[in-house]
């Protein structure tokens, strides 16, 4: 007994008629039709009364076929396990992020889940939260890194908060040494370097700033995080950067706290709420959460 010939089975039980279980199974239909003859031939009984083209099931077959239905879907679980256990041997996991946290976060994270798992293809997309949302939405990721409250809320999309994060004011050490802490309102008139459009990070500090009843001036923008950062370090400006961007980008920049209540982003790990993710980026959201747990328990 094949398991091909219990699908051929449960296809002409279900549609009784041989044709149109052999065009939904794309198979020849006399190469169908012998295959349930070889299964009733096997069993010891007929399966089928084709009287008059009317294709009914014999008590055989209406008990063979709640039998063959659970076999098949046994045989679909037991190869998706197995493909599932395949995936952390080989496979690839979509993993989007803003560009601030493949900066600041992932490096790490990243460098663990390749030890364990190194046969995993990491395929890594940047962008703004409101694109990396566009393209979990389509399918296009398996994950994404975003920051809270998203631009756009979406039902579709279920998050887990990974992080909270304070937001300080870069500056070159050359320059004149900004009062510490330093307050929104102080951002009046200083000379900023500002991200591109569609950075978060440009999003908050620009919404700040106009809570506050100016509007930033901006000698550069227009850049990315290694670019502001590098911009910052020459002296043409001062920006508002994660403190893990801030601790991570080493000499050459002066870290100066914000105020209290100061800026704050909540970072959260999003995937589609109809789809569970691969086991392989179920894996590696487990290694994010981890790695978020150990940090803040160092930390404490």
């Amino acid at each position: 007994m094949q398991l091909q010939q219990l699908g051929y089975f449960v296809a002409v039980a279900e549609t009784r008629h041989f044709t149109r279980a052999a065009e939904e199974l794309h198979v020849a239909q006399p190469s169908l039709s012998q295959q349930i003859r070889a299964l009733e031939k096997e069993l010891g009984a007929e399966l089928f009364s084709r009287a008059r083209g009317n294709i009914t099931l014999t008590d055989a077959g209406e008990t063979l076929l709640p039998l063959a239905r659970r076999i098949l879907a046994d045989a679909e679980t037991a190869r998706h396990e197995v493909q599932e256990l395949a995936q952390l041997r080989r496979g690839r996991v979509r993993l989007g992020a803003t560009p601030s946290l493949c900066t600041g976060l992932l490096p790490d994270v990243l460098r663990t889940f390749h030890d364990q798992h190194p046969g995993i293809q990491l395929v890594i997309e940047e962008g703004g939260s409101h694109d990396l949302v566009r393209e979990l939405a389509r399918g296009a990721l398996d994950l994404a890194l975003v920051v809270l409250p998203l631009p756009t809320p979406s039902p579709a999309l279920t998050t887990v908060e990974l992080l909270h994060e304070d937001l300080v004011v870069v500056s070159s050490p050359a320059a004149t040494a900004p009062r510490s802490p330093l307050r929104i309102a102080d951002l009046e008139g200083e000379p900023m370097v500002m991200f591109r459009h569609g950075y978060d990070l440009r999003d908050l500090t620009l919404s700040a700033c106009r809570a506050k009843g100016f509007e930033p001036y901006f000698t550069v923008e227009g850049g990315e995080m290694d670019a502001v950062l590098g911009f910052v370090r020459a002296g043409l400006g001062i920006a508002v950067v994660p403190s893990m961007i801030a601790a991570r980008a080493g000499h050459g920049l002066r870290v100066t706290p914000l105020a209290r209540p100061g800026l704050h982003r909540t970072i959260a790990l999003a995937h589609r709420s109809d789809v569970a993710p691969p086991r392989a980026a179920r894996v590696l959201q487990d290694v994010l959460l981890a790695s978020h747990t150990a940090s803040a328990s160092d930390s404490v």
